[in-house]
């Protein structure tokens, strides 16, 4: 079942609301002006962007990373005045290294950040991008989540559950070409995690001439799929009680495989 943790009695549903953003090429303030205006009228706990959002999945880094914590700072103002957590990557550059790095911003100004561990070497990222060498969990309204980027999603050790956490956010430009697997794998790290699983993709076409098909979804610890669609909007309930009950009642989580994860 759902393990006991610090802030559990404070627990509740949480909705949940993903924007099919069509990412403009390398155009910071243009794509900070779409979101908040496909998001003016959302009400919802907890808003999430895809990978990369303020300038799509690129590669020239020295051009289009903050330096300034620019992006951050947006996703802060945004937080406060909706009253309303935010998540999404951005390109950063710090320390003379650059990081696809995964921020949740909380309405209180307090954030999160997780570094892409797993970066995309067919596209060059790997020799662009420094990865992240840690595995991050926010509690957020007392629900334990697992923040993931893109990539991630094709290494299930990495995200394999020590039942402790209670969802996991995919952000990700996953193009159309491979889309099937996609859904698939979004699909098998609920089932095999027995928790929510939510992938934000975005859409459109990229400066690379890569197509993005609509494909946001999130899925119950079944495989049950349980968001719905309006507009560019994809929002999904995260229900206690439900997934508690399915915890109790199939305890699949307790026969798992115990193993150490080496970080290099």
């Amino acid at each position: 079942m759902i393990k006991a943790h610090q802030s559990s009695i404070f627990m509740k549903n949480l909705r949940v609301s993903g924007l099919n953003l069509d990412i403009s090429w390398k155009n910071r303030e243009k794509n900070f002006e779409k979101i908040s205006s496909e998001f003016a009228v959302v009400e919802t706990d907890l808003f999430i962007l895809p990978e990369m959002f303020s300038t799509g999945f690129c590669m020239d880094a020295e051009e289009i990373a903050d330096r300034n914590k620019e992006t951050l700072l947006w996703m802060k103002d945004f937080s406060k005045k909706r009253n309303t957590a935010v998540c999404g990557s951005v390109s950063v550059s710090e320390n003379g290294k650059f990081f696809n790095r995964f921020y949740f911003v909380e309405p209180d100004g307090k954030y999160h950040q997780y570094d892409k561990r797993h970066l995309f070497s067919y596209s060059g990222e790997d020799r662009i991008y420094s990865k992240g060498n840690e595995r991050v969990i926010v509690e957020f309204e007392g629900w334990r989540i697992l923040l993931q980027v893109c990539y991630d999603l094709r290494f299930p050790v990495f995200s394999r559950s020590e039942d402790d956490y209670d969802a996991i956010i995919y952000v990700a430009n996953w193009p159309e070409t491979r889309v099937d697997a996609w859904t698939s794998l979004l699909k098998a790290r609920a089932i095999e995690n027995q928790c929510y699983v939510f992938g934000l993709n975005r859409i459109g076409t990229d400066g690379n001439g890569l197509r993005y098909a609509e494909s946001s979804c999130c899925f119950f610890a079944d495989g049950t799929k349980v968001s719905e669609k309006e507009n560019n909007i994809i929002t999904a309930e995260f229900n206690v009680q439900r997934l508690t009950n399915f915890r109790e009642k199939f305890r699949f989580l307790d026969d798992r495989d115990k193993f150490h994860l080496i970080m290099e």
